[in-house]
């Protein structure tokens, strides 16, 4: 499995850009089956990582953790099974007190250094930055990481994906291994070597390869450098894909290897007037995912699916290649079917962050729903206090004040979970609802989500989907009520 983060739909030649340059990926989608309805589940980075070990929705019960003591975990279920399971990621989270229970689900694992905010390179002296458009991308973790990496050589996802060669090359011939190959790009900032900048003509101006999380209020011009720079990042990621595809060909691996190629999520880069993702609404440019299989027991090759999948399926996918049996409580459904024959799996699916919009669809519409009245009540529930946070990533001492033991819900194995007021950090922790209220999008006519319609008819229908899906899901009552839903 591929695993890259941001990765962006549209900047994907096999789904119709004309601009960027990923014949990568257009040479997957004619060994492959691409996936047309894709959708995210829980946002963002490490929320969809649980989901890609448990194969249930995170969202709806906390917000940013580790592998819970209660999860099934899909590369740890395959390590019990004498299926050998290898991490190789320069992903950083994973290696944070955020998401630090992860790793060790595996047989064995490999970090790369050097990404992002990575506490990597250990400079006292601030390194200098340059003068950057908006005072963004400023961080000294970055500057001082990056000064270490001059060459494509030496950048940190070359060496993701020289390692996943490396493993390739010594475990080729051996039976029942499972390999995770991930690399945090094109997830912001986007440093790509200067020989992929060069391909689309980049703009002279202030340095710009890092968006902030907020509302536009950049020059087009400013848009368009960005744009450009993230551009020269997919195609690095595309050069990356290659090797892996051209290594496939030369060993014939495509006989008796299964390849999946995902993301946890897309990204806004001027859309709808805004940045990044997180604080906004979950848009198309976002929640809709670039997917892909190879499976070698249908040997089913350029077609496409319109079936509406989720991340959540990517669990009991491998699980079921494997012939291992899932755990009664993985939500997602195997693909094998879809894969063959576009079998349908389910009605609707969920997808959102925590305390934000709960968000619905079936494929062509989208249903955003916001809370009826402060965003109350709301707790989180966890065995592992820990969340995303610069230097300190446990929960606030305000929010530990809360704590209390819940009982325990149906996949929690018996075991109560402890339950914080969410509202005692003064802020919530998801998108800033009042800006955003709910609204409802039919794609079939407006794929860009431009103009919500009002119909109470489909209305009706997606609310009584989208109860369904979180009854489902086990979410908490009170999920229900800062809503303005009834179960029933």
């Amino acid at each position: 499995m591929i695993m890259y983060d941001s990765l962006n739909r549209r900047m994907l030649e096999s789904y119709g850009c004309d601009w960027v340059q990923t014949p990568n990926f257009k040479r997957l989608s004619e060994k492959a089956v691409t996936f047309e309805n894709c959708y995210v589940g829980s946002m963002p980075c490490m929320p969809a990582r649980r989901e890609l070990h448990t194969g249930r929705y995170n969202f709806l019960h906390r917000s940013w953790g580790p592998i819970e003591p209660y999860d099934d975990s899909m590369p740890e279920i395959l390590k019990t099974n004498n299926i050998y399971s290898h991490l190789i990621s320069d992903h950083y989270h994973y290696w944070e007190d955020g998401g630090a229970t992860y790793h060790s689900r595996y047989s064995s694992w490999d970090i790369v250094r050097g990404q992002e905010y990575d506490p990597w390179q250990s400079t006292v002296k601030k390194p200098d930055t340059p003068e950057t458009v908006s005072n963004t991308g400023q961080s000294p973790n970055y500057w001082a990481n990056r000064k270490y990496l001059e060459n494509q050589k030496e950048h940190y996802q070359t060496t993701t994906f020289n390692k996943a060669i490396d493993f390739i090359n010594t475990n080729r011939e051996e039976e029942n291994w499972f390999l995770h190959v991930e690399t945090f790009d094109p997830h912001e900032p986007y440093y790509a070597p200067e020989r992929f900048r060069k391909l689309y003509d980049k703009p002279q101006g202030k340095h710009f390869d890092w968006p902030p999380y907020r509302k536009v209020m950049e020059s087009d011009q400013d848009i368009e450098r960005v744009r450009k720079e993230c551009a020269a990042l997919h195609t690095m990621c595309d050069e990356s894909l290659g090797r892996i595809l051209d290594l496939m060909d030369k060993e014939n691996m495509w006989d008796d290897t299964m390849l999946i190629v995902n993301t946890d999520h897309g990204f806004l880069l001027g859309e709808h007037g805004c940045w990044a993702k997180c604080w906004a609404p979950f848009y198309d440019e976002v929640a809709h995912t670039p997917f892909y299989i190879w499976d070698p027991r249908s040997k089913i090759k350029n077609e496409r699916r319109e079936s509406l999948v989720q991340s959540i399926d990517i669990a009991p996918t491998i699980l079921d290649f494997f012939d291992t049996k899932c755990p009664a409580d993985m939500q997602g459904i195997p693909l094998k079917e879809t894969v063959a024959n576009d079998k349908p799996i389910r009605e609707a699916g969920l997808f959102g962050i925590f305390g934000g919009h709960v968000n619905c669809t079936d494929g062509r519409y989208v249903y955003m729903r916001g809370p009826a009245k402060n965003n109350e009540p709301l707790n989180e529930y966890a065995l592992m206090p820990t969340e995303h946070g610069c230097g300190r990533a446990f929960f606030p001492n305000e929010l530990l004040a809360t704590a209390e033991l819940a009982e325990p819900f149906p996949f929690t194995k018996g075991l109560k979970t402890v339950k914080y007021d969410a509202t005692a950090r003064g802020h919530h922790g998801g998108q800033k609802q009042a800006e955003f209220p709910t609204a409802l999008y039919d794609l079939s006519i407006d794929p860009k989500q431009e103009n919500p319609i009002e119909n109470k008819e489909i209305e009706d229908r997606m609310i009584k989907l989208m109860i369904k899906c979180m009854i489902a899901n086990d979410a908490p009552d009170e999920q229900f009520i800062r809503l303005g839903l009834s179960k029933e």
